[in-house]
């Protein structure tokens, strides 16, 4: 039995009955909610679940959502500030979101109605708190980034009248207040479980496009109009679901089912303010897997689960709307002439700042060795820093080969919008969208200061490389209306665009290398200091172990499987000269002589020894040694009869 067949239980609560009074009401009338979860989320993105009594919330409402619950700090990934030496960390629940019912379909519960009902736990977003006074963790920074951005963005237009020649506001005085908007579009595979992927027929299958935005079949059919379905019942608006262009086509069985499944879907909902967009995100990744799961299929939220086919991302959507005191809502980004500019002003200064400091978004993005292998030419991947507005103001622009898309319509001018494609499924929403609000908002302040208007502001995103700007740096283009993978050479790109990381030791590094950058990020006290130091630490530990312990014995048993096929017997000379080559290229990347390391060896000791520059670089030449070495390897195969 699917969620969607039951039609009495509760799947959420809103924030105007995160009341004593009203959630006694409501929950005394849903038994099937037996537990309460606070949700709390470290700065690494992960978030807490635990399971507390119903009636412990019902004993004492009131404190419960004044207070919280204390829990282990050591069980957060806080690093620098909650460890197991001072781990005391608090709870409390935010009352200014959406809460959700989590059901576990597997338990059934007599609940004193007359069917059985799923046991529900409701989930309730809450702010971590480190020793009684200091609020910590994502939620607390994404919370903050919206507090500032929204009052220096009133204080800016307040302090720079001209701006309304540019957007649809007539007098500053009409302004009441300052709205976001944001979203993410979620991409994952589904597979049958222990299968594994072939990926030189998902490689044809992508290049052939075989798969994009074709009908679905069979359970993956199914679970995808569940999910649907199921989400619709949360209130997410569900605006579309559609395969993506990873996968293979299934095949069926001798009793009609079907087998080798592999396939690359997405799931889009409704836009919500920032922090209810983050929350949704979280909540959403979990329904997408018990469905899928429940119709016996995997999942995976990986950025890159097979090499050489196209991984998956999370486009992240933002934008920013005036309310006025009439109630009337205001887009700040879009132009007062559709016909004339692209952009406002505000609109202008935003993408720029996103442009200018993308350096210190992308480690929040994009932190893991698994993120980094998606962030390759082609695939669609964004790879450069680089946007693309339109050939010209009556066309949008449709390129999907730059980092952030301008997302207009001159007909709804409330729609306009960023799309940032660099963030994967894993990536920690809240620290993105936080990032990209103080991103923003640098570059809007530069731009209202100067008073600059929609024509200057063209010219200097459109500039070329040798070009001086007030803000943008000299050396670097931020514009292109062509497919930047067929237009540049990799040189090019990363000359004109600025280089792209190709490690993730490479990519945390950015915060030392780009100081100035890194200080947008401490406007308001949005990040502290010791914020970015903690997710400094949390990430790099994560790319030292996930290396030390779980990559390098891949590789390893990866050049183990490069094993002798031929008979000495029965085969060519070519045979044998590709087997000495692969049995050089084995050597060299996974066999100790007397006389000499592999490089398996030396990317261990080098993260052993904390020289991570060493451990970056060796990375990269191992993972090359070993795809040259399948890549012989396949040939050698091929021939063998």
């Amino acid at each position: 039995m699917m969620f969607s067949e039951y039609n009495d239980l509760l799947y959420r609560i809103a924030p105007e009955d995160h009341t004593k009074e009203r959630l006694t009401a409501i929950l005394g009338k849903h038994p099937e909610v037996a537990f309460v979860s606070l949700v709390g989320v470290d700065i690494n993105g992960n978030d807490t679940d635990e399971k507390i009594p119903v009636r412990l919330l019902l004993e004492d409402t009131a404190d419960f959502l004044l207070h919280g619950v204390q829990t282990d700090g050591s069980s957060v990934q806080l690093p620098l500030i909650a460890d197991i030496s001072n781990a005391k960390v608090t709870l409390v629940p935010d009352l200014g979101v959406n809460w959700y019912v989590d059901y576990n379909k597997e338990h059934l519960a007599d609940v004193g109605t007359e069917n059985y009902l799923p046991v529900g736990t409701l989930r309730i977003p809450a702010i971590l708190v480190h020793n009684d006074d200091m609020e910590v963790g994502s939620r607390v920074i994404l919370r903050d980034a919206i507090k500032v951005f929204k009052e220096q963005i009133k204080e800016l237009i307040e302090e720079h009248p001209y701006i309304t020649k540019y957007i649809a506001l007539e007098n500053v005085a009409d302004l009441d207040s300052i709205e976001l908007t944001s979203a993410t579009e979620m991409e994952f595979y589904v597979k049958t479980p222990h299968e594994v992927a072939d990926k030189e027929r998902l490689h044809t299958s992508q290049e052939l496009k075989e798969q994009y935005w074709k009908r679905t079949v069979g359970p993956v059919r199914t679970a995808m109009e569940q999910t649907l379905l199921l989400l619709d019942k949360y209130g997410f608006s569900v605006e579309m679901g559609h395969k993506e262009v990873g996968g293979v086509n299934p095949e069926m069985m001798e009793g009609g089912d079907l087998s080798h499944i592999m396939e690359q879907l997405e799931i889009d909902w409704k836009y919500s303010d920032p922090m209810q967009a983050a929350d949704n995100d979280v909540e959403i990744r979990y329904m997408i897997k018990d469905v899928f799961r429940s119709c016996g299929l995997d999942v995976t939220f990986m950025a890159k689960p097979v090499e050489g086919v196209a991984g998956s991302g999370k486009h992240t959507h933002l934008g920013a709307t005036a309310r006025l005191k009439n109630g009337r809502l205001v887009s700040l980004f879009a132009p007062k002439n559709p016909r004339r500019d692209y952009l406002s002003p505000i609109g202008f200064g935003a993408l720029m700042g996103l442009l200018k400091n993308y350096e210190i978004i992308n480690p929040i993005a994009n932190s893991t060795t698994d993120a980094i292998n998606r962030l390759k030419p082609g695939f669609e991947a964004p790879v450069s820093i680089v946007t693309s507005l339109g050939p010209n103001v009556e066309t949008p622009s449709r390129n999907r080969s730059v980092l952030a898309c301008v997302i207009r319509d001159p007909e709804k001018p409330l729609g306009t919008r960023f799309e940032l494609r660099s963030p994967n499924p894993k990536s920690n929403t809240y620290l993105v969208l936080a990032a990209c609000l103080m991103a923003m908002l640098d570059g809007i302040r530069a731009v209202l200061e100067e008073e600059k208007d929609p024509q200057q502001l063209l010219h200097s995103i459109s500039k070329k490389a040798e070009d001086d700007d007030f803000y943008l740096e000299t050396g670097r283009v931020y514009r292109s209306e062509k497919n930047i993978f067929e237009a540049f050479s990799a040189e090019e790109r990363d000359h004109i665009f600025g280089h792209t990381p190709v490690t993730a030791w490479e990519n945390i590094s950015a915060f030392e290398r780009f100081p100035d950058k890194t200080r947008v990020l401490y406007c308001g006290g949005v990040f502290a200091e010791l914020d970015v130091e903690s997710f400094k630490t949390a990430a790099l530990d994560n790319w030292v172990r996930e290396l030390h312990d779980r990559i390098v014995p891949e590789l390893r048993d990866r050049v183990r499987r490069c094993k002798k096929r031929h008979n000495e017997a029965d085969c060519s000379d070519l045979d044998r000269q590709r087997y000495q080559r692969i049995k050089e290229l084995s050597a060299e990347i996974a066999r100790d002589s007397s006389g000499s390391v592999s490089l398996l060896t030396e990317l261990a000791r080098a993260l052993e020894d904390k020289n991570y520059q060493m451990a970056s670089n060796l990375q990269l030449v191992t993972v090359e040694r070993v795809q040259a070495l399948e890549a012989v390897y396949a040939e050698y195969c091929r021939n063998i009869l």
